[in-house]
């Protein structure tokens, strides 16, 4: 039951729910391309498909004049892959002319929109209010506002500038949060204002980073993979349906897990062609320090930000996300893919991640 997840996980399982109807409705709209699934009709100079991540991080700093290199990373409060946006179609990075040094440096370049990217910024800028009327509509209005209120009461008292949307993980698939000394300025932006994936992000990114400054794991190796594993062996390929997480993001983590001694990847004893991935002794302990870790930092948090918040904050998650399957979570009535996305391709998890798994590859919240 979503009673017994962390308060992480269902943060998570609301968010990823979120971006993927967003990202849904964004592919429908806009014509793009893509590697594994083919493109739109005449869009095969297009722009490469992307989440919803890379307009939080990226494009919607983009201005009609552009944006400098230097500038973008203290804007979004975050990297981006700006190589990926450049090479995807969405930016040109190129010097300013109106700079007249020989040589400028590339933090002194200036960030353009192309014509796609800027159709694509005409596509994103409404559907942050789209999708949360939708919810407002599938789950009701006073609890869509009690979650917005419920997160915001948390946010209002951390003072730390954290960025709309989770940052793209880095080494280890750890999040990369802002400096610490970094503290936000007077007159703060308005929780009202913002969209109701900013809110959770900032929450979630919030856990995340106490986690991980405790943590020899990931939050979101922890929360998928190692949570799913145990010591009698788990088959690779069933890993993704299983975690709700795409096959190239687990591929990185076990990557990770293998080099640090915490699980084993080795033939199924049973004699089957499969592979299947099994703790360690020390992967044991991990599992058993992820539980124990998150469930320290809900009680910090109830003594840090008010028991009450926590508790409301929690129930309206926890109304959202139900029996956390694909068979009986309400936030599984919004992800049905439209007949010709690429999501209607491929085979559908029985989960959502426990915490987004937001890679280069183009910001997707479970690694795809």
């Amino acid at each position: 039951m979503a009673i017994d997840l962390p308060l992480s996980a269902l943060l998570s399982q609301v968010l990823v729910a979120f971006t993927i109807e967003f990202d849904n409705e964004f592919e429908r709209q806009m014509p793009h391309r893509t590697t594994n699934h083919g493109a739109t009709a005449g869009s095969h100079h297009g722009p490469w498909l992307v989440s919803m991540v890379m307009w939080s991080n990226c494009m919607r700093f983009v201005g009609e004049e552009g944006v400098r290199v230097g500038e973008l990373e203290d804007l979004a409060r975050t990297p981006t892959n700006l190589n990926g946006m450049e090479r995807w179609g969405y930016v040109v990075v190129e010097p300013d002319p109106a700079d007249s040094q020989p040589k400028p440096p590339r933090s002194e370049w200036v960030i353009h929109a192309t014509p796609k990217g800027r159709q694509a910024q005409e596509v994103w800028r409404p559907l942050f209010g789209a999708i949360e009327k939708r919810w407002q509509a599938r789950f009701g209005k006073d609890q869509i506002d009690q979650l917005r209120e419920s997160l915001w009461a948390l946010i209002s008292q951390i003072y730390v500038e954290l960025p709309d949307c989770l940052p793209i993980l880095g080494y280890g698939l750890f999040s990369r949060g802002p400096d610490r000394e970094r503290e936000a300025p007077a007159g703060r932006q308005n929780g009202i204002r913002l969209p109701l994936s900013a809110l959770l992000s900032r929450v979630l990114l919030a856990f995340a980073i106490e986690f991980e400054r405790e943590s020899e794991l990931s939050l979101a190796i922890s929360a998928n993979v190692v949570r799913i594993l145990d010591e009698k062996g788990v088959r690779v390929r069933d890993l993704p349906l299983l975690t709700g997480v795409s096959k190239e993001a687990i591929a990185m983590a076990m990557g990770v897990l293998q080099k640090r001694r915490v699980a084993v990847v080795e033939p199924d004893p049973t004699g089957s062609r499969a592979k299947i991935a099994r703790l360690t002794p020390k992967g044991r302990e991990a599992q058993d320090g992820y539980r124990r870790l998150s469930g320290m930092i809900e009680q910090r948090w109830q003594v840090r930000f008010g028991k009450d918040t926590i508790r409301a904050l929690r129930d309206s998650l926890e109304r959202l996300a139900g029996e956390p399957t694909a068979q009986q979570s309400p936030l599984f009535r919004g992800l049905e893919p439209y007949p010709d996305g690429w999501r209607a391709s491929v085979r559908k998890p029985n989960t959502l991640p426990h915490y987004p798994m937001v890679l280069h590859r183009g910001g997707f919240p479970d690694g795809s």
